[in-house]
């Protein structure tokens, strides 16, 4: 191979690589961003990470919380679900309470009722007429279950609330970095800014980021609940008329 060839091979192989070395080059710069997320955990000051340590703390719990309910509504309309093929064919309440999980809070409800009524008489219950002890007993469990299902939301509640507010004290403590940078140089340079302005900007993007979904969930569960606490309310009640002989209240049939 001539020199003349050698030299033209290399130059078709640098037009070849050039587009790549265009498109290579963004990418290594934006691996080496001196104002991202990393920059801000390693430039930043003890309140920059400890409001950041916050917020991350606060959208985790949130994510947590909010696919632990979303599970646990899950399981109780199934629950719910099962009532009505198992519980209601039995040809009594003891036998549908069998059937059901252990773990179902329908069962919780339909044993709690069964003790009330078979441990009501012989002991100081009985000054308590039976139809008001189940009744209270019903009640009792049916608000353990109303408050197991509440449990998460009033965290949902607060870092919907107050993470936009931590996000823009962040905000507020990057500006702060830029006017004394701006003051400490004299001038107001670009590079003096960029990374004071781009520290607050992921402040409010991060606080922003975990007050909509915590927003979003509370609202979602707190419909969800109201729809799962229904079907609880129904059987419950549904369990106390059977157990002083009475009818379902849905179907008005006589119990068997």
């Amino acid at each position: 191979m001539t020199r003349q060839h050698r030299n033209q091979v290399i130059a078709a192989a640098l037009l070849t690589a050039l587009p790549a070395l265009a498109y290579a080059t963004p990418a290594a710069a934006a691996d080496s961003n001196p104002y991202g997320l990393g920059a801000l955990w390693s430039n930043g000051d003890f309140i920059a990470r400890t409001v950041l340590i916050i917020m991350v703390v606060m959208s985790v719990g949130t994510w947590y919380i909010m696919i632990t309910k979303f599970l646990e509504q899950a399981r109780m309309f199934k629950d719910a679900k099962e009532v009505k093929t198992k519980f209601w064919p039995a040809h009594d309440i003891k036998e549908g309470a069998a059937l059901l999980d252990t773990a179902s809070p329908f069962r919780y409800i339909a044993d709690t009722g069964i003790k009330a009524a078979e441990h009501h008489e012989g002991t100081m219950q009985e000054s308590i007429d039976l139809h008001s002890w189940t009744t209270m007993s019903i009640q009792r469990s049916v608000d353990f279950i109303q408050n197991r299902l509440q449990g998460g939301l009033a965290f949902l509640g607060t870092v919907g609330s107050t993470s936009p507010f931590v996000g823009l004290f962040g905000t507020v403590w990057g500006i702060y970095h830029a006017l004394t940078a701006i003051g400490i140089a004299g001038q107001a340079s670009i590079d003096k800014v960029a990374g004071p302005v781009g520290e607050s900007l992921i402040m409010t993007a991060i606080g922003l980021g975990t007050a909509v979904p915590a927003v979003l969930g509370y609202n979602m569960l707190v419909r969800r609940n109201k729809g799962a606490l229904d079907e609880v309310r129904n059987f419950a009640a549904d369990v106390q008329s059977i157990l002083m002989g009475g009818y379902r209240h849905e179907t008005h049939e006589p119990a068997e």
